[in-house]
């Protein structure tokens, strides 16, 4: 681990500290609201160390606590974590084959994949991928663990717990939005939500919300078909 310290330089170790603490202070708030949704204290934590997703967890989460199918549930978990196939061919470029390459894929996601690839060789991107990696498998089931204790103890309603979910979204979105493509995708996705919410089973429509980005795609397509 010293090795890997010396490789990336102090910078790189204080910016994954933050980010490990920033998922560790997210991971709170899925823990005590999955307790809130009627997981157990295990479920939750075994969920968190398991997919090591955040956003796969939170909406599984969600998706059950409004009374949705636990099929439904994990669908929508693996569309939301299936962008981790695109940071997984960054991360091949840098992770070793053998049994590092498995426990390498476990710790690929937005973070570890994006900071890894900011570096300017190989043997930093390898260290800050494992650095920032192991980080987030610590701080995220560590997280999780103490706010599914905090929401046995407290309602995740009177810490203000339950406003992280949205509000983590909402800021996730606010840049991408600016763009004039991303915003169409969203927009369609939210008349798709709006419309099925009646007639789908619940937990369905927010996963219908996807959509949009299917008929943005399937448009530029046709468009540039069309201009050729």
């Amino acid at each position: 681990m010293r090795s890997i310290f010396r490789t990336v330089g102090r910078s790189t170790v204080h910016e994954s500290v933050m980010v490990a603490l920033s998922v560790g202070v997210v991971g709170i708030s899925y823990g005590a609201l999955g307790r809130d949704m009627g997981l157990d204290f295990w479920q939750v934590v075994l969920l968190a160390g398991t997919v090591l997703g955040a956003a796969s967890e939170l909406l599984f989460i969600n998706v059950i606590g409004t009374g949705g199918s636990p099929v439904v549930a994990v669908l929508a978990g693996l569309m939301v974590n299936s962008r981790n196939l695109a940071y997984a061919v960054g991360a091949g470029k840098f992770l070793p084959s053998g049994w590092r390459t498995a426990l390498g894929a476990h710790l690929v996601n937005d973070e570890s994949v994006a900071m890894a690839l900011a570096k300017e060789d190989k043997e930093k991107q390898r260290a800050t991928f494992w650095l920032v990696g192991l980080g987030i498998l610590v701080a995220w089931p560590g997280g999780a663990a103490l706010g599914a204790w905090l929401g046995s103890v407290v309602s995740p309603t009177a810490l203000g717990l339950d406003a992280a979910f949205p509000a983590l979204l909402l800021c996730m979105a606010a840049k991408p939005l600016r763009n004039k493509t991303t915003l169409l995708a969203a927009i369609i996705g939210a008349i798709f939500t709006l419309v099925a919410s009646p007639f789908v089973p619940a937990g369905l429509a927010p996963v219908l919300a996807l959509l949009g980005v299917g008929v943005v795609y399937l448009g530029s397509k046709r468009r540039t078909r069309v201009s050729a």
